[in-house]
């Protein structure tokens, strides 16, 4: 294991933290560059991905949250078409994840004129929202 996470026997309940720090590194070192994509704050509390997959359906993409991980993924792969003298917009599969903090939630995700958005929340439990405390 990575000593930076050596510190989990120092800290306690933050396993599942570690791990998911553990999984953003593994997946920072096997990825590769397709399909490009943008993380956009839009405020505090949002967030959107957008990627680019032009020449991609609706149908051709499945968009998945499980345990904290967001993965979108397709099996489309270009096909045989002697029309096409150059083949420059590529059809391959791919399988891009990203993790989520505890608290964000997908929202939506909707697929237009090439580019896939995925909208995101930070949902704050209500222990940690602001509050007004009366003051006697």
């Amino acid at each position: 294991m990575n000593q930076l996470f050596d510190i989990t026997r120092y800290a306690i309940g933050f396993e599942k933290m570690m791990d998911r720090l553990e999984m953003v590194n593994y997946q920072s070192s096997n990825s590769n560059s397709y399909p490009p994509y943008d993380i956009i704050k839009v405020d505090n509390l949002n967030f959107k991905i957008e990627m680019a997959l032009a020449g991609f359906n609706k149908k051709d993409i499945t968009v998945e949250v499980c345990d904290g991980i967001l993965s979108i993924c397709s099996t489309k792969e270009n096909t045989q078409d002697s029309s096409k003298v150059f083949r420059g917009i590529s059809y391959k599969k791919f399988n891009r994840q990203f993790t989520l903090a505890d608290d964000i939630e997908v929202q939506n995700a909707k697929l237009e004129d090439g580019l896939l958005s995925i909208e995101l929340v930070k949902i704050l439990p209500e222990n940690k929202q602001p509050k007004i405390i009366k003051v006697k």
